[in-house]
């Protein structure tokens, strides 16, 4: 079955312990220190492989860890750096952060390759801490813990053009008649389970890519049936082309049936809906003349004065095909616009940081610092690169969304007054 969700969890590398050591050799009694730093944790990254069109695979293997890095050892050794792990996905999976629904990562257009989390950093060997009066250090630094994530995946096709329309209307033959595609075509409902994407090639190089969004029903937008599980995948089309039986050879009424599918459209998503939109009028060689109204007519009359234009067609004979197709891709030219790209909405480098574990605020008199303990810090420091510009920036940021800096205001510290974080110290200025 075609697979266009998954929930999977990924976690990176822990970084390595840095090594306590010191130099013992015949003839350097009392060598100094030689511990070696620790590896860096592997990353998760999520690679775009053309190859792929579902999530399939996801359904088997849903847990992804990176390699920790070695722990140092003597000698100034240093740990090997742990291996990244490597998810290929399709083009047009959006990453989500699974709890909030929020956007991580759109693996579409130029992005092909993304580090979703990185692997801590390894720890410094003791070698790193020796100094004038502390020749012999007996501490390491321990390396920075692994981040982990739990993550739904959604897959949005990337099309210029969405197909819809009630199952049975002739989708599958009109896209193997204008693109390379070869969807399964069969006389029953829900034939298609998973899209189909083809190429519409037409004269002087022109062309636009088309998909076949599975047939929707009534209520689709609600979760009745798999409606709900296509309908996203009309989230990145520029135009729609609204495909119905003219003919009726079901019984169905197509101007009904267009109302249907458009009301399921603007529940879904109201932007979609306002996309322009072309009603190509299905299976006219199937059309009786008996002296009645012409449906066709009747569709127009309808639809037309609303400014959506009717094309009557045959998917199996080809006839209209041609004059569908150069209107659609005048549409596209004239909308011009690059296909919709989800933006980030959640960066697991800074957001993967949250909870509410304790902390301390302290005026230590014995060394006239200020000093902040506790989980919550220990987290922070722990997930966080101070070194680097944006890293100290979210440091910055944490400790005064958490009000750490007005704790430190009421404690009466002063500019130039120094603050102690596990191991680290700052100087306080605003």
């Amino acid at each position: 079955m075609f697979a266009d969700r998954a929930k999977i969890y990924v976690r990176s590398g822990k970084g390595g312990d840095g090594h306590v050591s010191f130099r013992r050799e015949k003839y350097v009694p009392n060598g100094g220190p030689d511990g070696g730093d620790g590896g860096r944790g592997g990353s998760v990254i999520f690679e775009v492989d053309e190859g792929l069109n579902t999530l399939t695979d996801f359904r088997h293997i849903r847990k992804y860890c990176a390699q920790d890095g070695e722990n140092g050892s003597q000698k100034n050794r240093r740990g090997k750096n742990g291996n990244d792990i490597i998810i290929k996905v399709p083009e047009g999976t959006v990453i989500k952060e699974f709890e909030s629904g929020k956007v991580i990562a759109d693996m579409s257009g130029a992005n092909k390759r993304q580090v979703l989390i990185t692997g801590g950093r390894g720890g410094n060997g003791n070698q790193h801490y020796a100094t004038a009066t502390m020749q012999a250090p007996k501490y390491a630094q321990p390396g920075q813990p692994s981040k982990e994530l739990n993550l739904l995946l959604e897959l949005k096709v990337i099309a210029d053009v969405g197909l819809v329309g009630f199952p049975n209307v002739g989708k599958s033959t009109l896209l193997s008649r204008v693109t390379n595609a070869r969807p399964k075509i069969a006389d029953y409902h829900f034939t298609t389970l998973n899209p189909n994407l083809g190429v519409v090639d037409l004269e002087n190089g022109k062309g636009f890519v088309i998909a076949d969004i599975p047939g929707l029903i009534e209520g689709a937008s609600e979760g009745v049936g798999l409606g709900y599980e296509f309908l996203r995948h009309i989230e990145r089309t520029k135009v729609l082309i609204h495909l119905v039986d003219a003919a009726s050879t079901e019984g169905r009424d197509p101007v009904a049936d267009i109302y249907a599918i458009n009301k399921e459209l603007e529940t879904y998503n109201e932007e979609i809906a306002k996309r322009p939109q072309v009603i190509a009028a299905n299976k006219i060689d199937a059309i009786y003349s008996d002296g009645g109204e012409d449906p066709v007519q009747k569709i127009r009359d309808e639809f037309e004065p609303k400014g959506i234009k009717v094309f009557p067609i045959s998917a199996v004979s080809g006839q209209g095909l041609k004059e569908l197709l150069y209107y659609v891709h005048g549409l596209l030219e004239q909308i011009n616009e690059p296909p919709t790209i989800f933006e980030q909405e959640f960066d697991p480098e800074v957001d993967i940081v949250t909870g509410t574990e304790p902390y301390t605020v302290e005026y230590d008199d014995k060394t006239q610092e200020y000093v902040i303990e506790g989980p919550r810090i220990e987290k922070m420091l722990g997930y966080t690169n101070i070194d680097s510009e944006r890293g100290f920036i979210f440091f910055q940021k944490f400790l005064k969304d958490n009000g750490i800096l007005d704790e430190l205001e009421g404690l009466g510290i002063q500019e130039g007054d120094t603050v102690r974080m596990y191991g680290l110290a700052f100087s306080y200025y605003k």
